[in-house]
Parts: structure tokens; C-alpha cells; sequence
């Protein structure tokens, strides 16, 4: 270096650093943490280290990708690792000896103030001994993903995955329907041990890292940790008592509904997928090229832009949506900051809830293409709850075009349908978000979620509270416990899931809108896109449309109206 001015140039393409150890990205934070630094540079520092990070952040969410695609592979699995174990705990180390120039140097202007909250909350958490912890977390989660990833059970002859026996919960005939409810949940009852006991090593060591940090335990750490600036724990159970009060009378009222629709004394849990009405399950492709040639002109019937967002993924191969054995479970977008374009994983088996979770999905991506014109990644790193509602909503604005007439899957009949079952879904999530929420409140601040037996009956009770008795469960307790094994976000990301509820409403409120004048409505859902992370959350909700809620009187409200729009369909 002369004069301490020059920089290290930094590679054209994530490629070059996809092989890369450590050893190969740690030169470039240490050229960003010795740089002479002044108010008339900074604006090219952080642009500099933005465009590194966008870099590193690229290869690590491409290999995550390749793995997610083929967990079998162990050439993916070691370069996953390395990203998830060296690289990114370590990187965060450096990052936070960046962060601190920046407060040091007293540096801010308009469009950065969040990005300036969220550095500050960062800096004040980072704790040396939880690099390792957190590396040791990634490297259980990899096996967490491989042992599911790996299930299969055998149907009429075939071995399929979990995921591939959902058609069958749709059957008409019922004991088709409890023979597949049954096997699906086989699996993770017979690895129940090894689940079990790669949580409770998960466990330890999260604890520890809220510990380390100061925190009595790491709900309060992971809170934190999350910048959840504009709400707290307690209003969480403010949100589950809502869900009890507001939500729990209409899911018996659905239920209810289902069990006369179907001349039965009463609904068994395998009952909850199928026509109430006996009519064969909704079928909307027979292949991916399909799922994907009908999307696009929803997504175009929603706004023309979004159908051109996804060309564009389509085009660069970014979409990966069938399900196969070896391939990780559930379905996630992630963003590939340095080429500012979003990816999409999925399991899709040709059903109705497939579609739903492509629209979902794609929420997501939209959200990250309409944030990337903010130049800093910095900018664009906006929470959960705001990026839920991009997707949730996404939901709800491209439901009205699913027939065929408009370009989508299904005959008017069908489609009339599949629109009833995504806003009983809607009503009927509120339940499962709660218990979800509530578990895991419980189980970080109680020496009993240390417990596997005790996290069991914890879960039966949860379960009992924010689901009612309108289902029998009668002689499925180890069928019910398996369905906390199958949920990702207990393994992968903690306390990630009251985001859901609380963009869920807030979804509605845009769904709302989009009642009285779709055009505005849409146009506000882009505006508050747009905004990436660089207003608080409660900001974020209002341009939108909408309102954070955790009342059961704005609960309340907006069930109402899914009830009123469920008895015109």
C-alpha cells in the first residue's frame, strides 16, 4: 500500500470465492479495517465494504442453495460447511471491528439511521466466545437438514419422502387419508431420539450464547438479536392471548363447518386436508413446466412487473421447485445481494398448496428486487415481519387470478376452492403460529426445555390451548408430538415464526385495500417493498397500508372479514 490509500481490488464475481478458506477472505476486512478513515471517504469505504459483503453473502447463499438442492452430496455439504462453521462466524467478528469505525467516526445521514440502530444493537451483542458457539450451531443444523433430507418411507411398494404422501392426505377415501397421515409422521417418530437429541445439543449451546452476551437466557438474546426495536416478549403473549380470544371461535367454526360438509361425528386430523364436500383434490399442474408457464401470468395480472421479476429468475436458473429424495424439506427465497437476484427452494408434488407457496415465495423475491435500487446491502436488510408481508400478501393479491380465465390453474369451481381453502388456512394458521411461539418461549426460559419428555407434553399442551377440541386426537399423541420434529424453524431459525402471525395481519390489512382499489393497494405493497430496511417497522406497516396489531379487537376485526368473504365463496 502507498501512503495507506490503496485498496485491495475486489474480485468481479462471488465464483472467486467459492472455494475460498478464511484465510482467503480475511485480507480483504483487514485492508477495510486499516484504511485511513475521515467523513470525506467514507461514502467510498462503505460502498466498498458493501460490495463485499454482497459479495461473501452471494458465494455463501449459493452454496447453501446447491446443498438444500442435494443433501446427499458430500462435495456440497463440506462447502456449505465451510461457509457455515469458518467463514461466517468469523466474518462477523470482523464485522463488528468495521461497525465500530463507522460509530466511532460519529458517521450518519438520512437513509442510513436504521442501518446505524441495527450496527450499534449488533456491536453491543457480539460476544468473542460465541463465534465458535454459533459455528457449532451451523454444523448441527447441516445435520439436522441431512438426517430429514434423507426420510423416506415406503408407499404401496415405492419409497417416497414425507412431503410426497401430502396428495394422499387430499384422498377421498378416509383410510387412504389415515394411512398417510400415519406413515408421514413414521419417520420422525422413529428418529425421535436422534431429533431430540440434536436439539437439545442445539439447546446448550444457544443458551450459552445468550449467557455470554448478558441475558438470563436466549429468548431475551435472540429478541435482541433479531432488532426487534418496536416490540417485545410480553407483547407476544399479548398475541397469543388474541389468537385464544379473537381467532380460536372461528377455527371451531370452520371445523365445525367441515365435520356437517362431511356427515362425520367427528373430525379426525386426517380429515382436515380432504373436500369437505368429497370432490377429487385439486389438482392445478402436472408438471413444473406448468406450475411456472401459469405463475407468471399471475404474477402479471398482479402488477406486469412481477411478471418480468420472475422471467428473470427463471431465466438464471434460480428456481429449483420439485421435490425429490435428498433434497432438503420445506421451502425458503434467499437473495444473492451481489447479483441483486433473489432464488427460490420448494418441494412441489401437484398440489394446491403448492401454488400457494410459489406465490409465497415469490413475495419474498419481489421484496428483494424491488429493495435492490438502495446502493448499500446495508440498506436492504429488512425483518422478518416486513418481509413476511411481502409474502403473505403476494398470496392474497394473486389468489383472485388463479382461474384459468386469467391465465392460472383452475376452472371458476376450482378456483372458488382453492380461495376458500387459503383463507380457512389463514384462519387456521393463527393457532399453529401461537403454539409455535409460545413453545419456544417456554422452552428458552424454563429449565424443563432442556427436557426432550418434558418439551413433549409441554408441546400436547400448547396444542390443546390454541387448537381447542374440535379435532379428535384421541390415540395420536406420538403422531402430534412428530409434528414439532417436522417444523424447520425450531432447528434452523429460533423464534422465527410470531413474524408470520404478525405479517399475516398485516397482510390482510393490504388484502383489505386491495378490496376497495386493487391499483392503490398494490401500489402501497411496491412503496413499502421498496423501502427496504431503512424505516422502523411500524413505518414499514404503514406505508403499506397497514398497522402492526397484537389487540384482539384488530384481530377480531380482520377475521371478520376473512368469515364474510369465506360465506360469499
Amino acid at each position: 500500500m502507498e501512503d495507506g490509500d490503496s485498496v485491495i481490488a475486489l474480485p468481479d464475481s462471488p465464483e472467486a470465492f467459492k472455494e475460498a478458506t478464511w484465510q482467503d477472505v480475511l485480507p480483504y476486512y483487514e485492508e477495510l479495517a486499516a484504511r485511513p478513515l475521515d467523513p470525506s471517504n467514507v461514502e467510498a469505504w462503505l460502498a466498498d465494504w458493501s460490495s463485499f459483503e454482497a459479495l461473501i453473502a452471494e458465494a455463501r447463499n449459493l452454496a447453501n442453495f446447491a446443498y438444500s438442492c442435494d443433501t446427499a452430496n458430500p462435495e456440497l455439504e463440506a462447502a456449505q460447511l465451510r461457509f457455515g462453521t469458518d467463514i461466517s462466524p468469523k466474518a462477523q467478528e470482523q464485522r463488528v471491528r468495521l461497525q465500530a469505525r463507522l460509530v466511532d467516526l460519529g458517521y450518519e445521514r438520512a437513509g442510513l439511521e436504521m442501518m446505524v440502530r441495527r450496527i450499534k444493537n449488533e456491536m453491543s451483542l457480539f460476544r468473542e466466545a460465541n463465534v465458535q458457539l454459533s459455528a457449532d450451531v451451523s454444523r448441527l443444523t447441516t445435520e439436522w437438514a441431512k438426517v430429514s433430507g434423507a426420510m423416506t418411507v415406503e408407499w404401496e411398494g415405492e419409497e417416497k419422502t414425507p412431503a410426497q404422501l401430502l396428495p394422499f392426505l387430499e384422498s377421498t377415501d378416509r383410510g387412504v387419508r389415515e394411512r398417510a397421515f400415519r406413515l408421514r409422521a413414521k419417520p420422525y417418530i422413529e428418529q425421535r431420539e436422534t431429533l431430540a437429541g440434536l436439539f437439545d445439543r442445539m439447546y446448550d449451546l444457544r443458551q450459552q450464547i445468550g449467557l455470554n452476551a448478558g441475558f438470563k437466557n436466549f429468548r431475551d438474546y435472540i429478541h435482541q438479536e433479531k432488532n426487534r426495536f418496536d416490540y417485545t416478549p410480553a407483547d407476544c403473549l399479548r398475541f397469543q392471548d388474541a389468537v385464544e380470544t379473537a381467532v380460536l371461535p372461528a377455527v371451531k367454526r370452520i371445523h365445525d363447518r367441515r365435520r356437517r360438509q362431511m356427515g362425520v361425528d367427528r373430525l379426525r386430523p386426517w380429515d382436515l386436508n380432504v373436500d369437505p364436500k368429497g370432490r377429487a383434490a385439486l389438482q392445478p399442474f402436472g408438471d413444473i413446466a406448468t406450475l411456472l408457464d401459469r405463475a407468471r401470468d399471475i404474477f402479471g395480472r398482479v402488477d406486469p412487473d412481477f411478471r418480468g421479476f420472475f422471467q428473470k429468475m427463471e431465466d438464471a436458473r434460480l428456481l429449483d421447485l420439485e421435490n425429490r429424495k435428498g433434497k432438503a424439506p420445506g421451502a425458503y427465497c434467499d437473495d444473492l445481494p451481489y447479483s441483486k437476484m433473489p432464488l427460490i427452494v420448494m418441494n412441489a408434488v401437484g398440489i394446491d398448496d403448492d401454488v400457494r407457496t410459489l406465490l409465497h415465495e415469490s413475495g419474498h423475491a419481489f421484496h428483494c428486487l424491488e429493495a435492490v435500487q438502495l446502493p448499500l446491502v446495508f440498506q436492504r436488510e429488512y425483518g422478518a415481519e416486513i418481509a413476511e408481508v411481502a409474502s403473505m400478501s403476494m398470496e392474497l393479491l394473486g389468489a383472485p387470478f388463479i382461474d384459468k380465465d386469467s391465465g392460472g390453474y383452475y376452472s371458476e369451481a376450482d378456483a372458488r376452492r382453492s380461495r376458500t381453502e387459503l383463507l380457512e388456512g389463514i384462519v387456521l394458521f393463527f393457532p399453529h403460529c401461537a403454539s409455535v411461539d409460545a413453545f419456544q418461549q417456554w422452552m428458552y426460559t424454563n429449565p424443563e426445555g432442556r427436557d426432550a419428555d418434558a418439551r413433549d407434553r409441554k408441546w400436547l399442551e400448547l396444542r390443546r390451548r390454541f387448537e381447542g377440541d374440535s379435532v379428535d386426537w384421541t390415540g395420536l399423541d406420538a403422531q402430534r408430538i412428530a409434528r414439532w420434529y417436522q417444523q424447520p424453524h425450531f432447528f434452523s431459525y429460533p423464534f422465527y415464526y410470531i413474524e408470520y402471525g404478525l405479517a399475516q395481519l398485516g397482510a390482510l390489512q393490504v388484502w383489505r385495500n386491495s378490496l376497495g382499489d386493487r391499483s392503490e393497494a398494490v401500489r402501497k405493497y411496491r412503496q413499502a417493498l421498496a423501502l427496504g430496511g431503512t424505516r422502523p417497522l411500524p413505518e414499514l406497516y404503514q406505508a403499506a397500508g397497514a398497522r402492526l396489531i397484537f389487540d384482539s379487537q384488530g384481530m377480531q376485526e380482520l377475521n371478520s372479514l376473512v368469515e364474510e368473504e369465506l360465506a360469499k365463496l
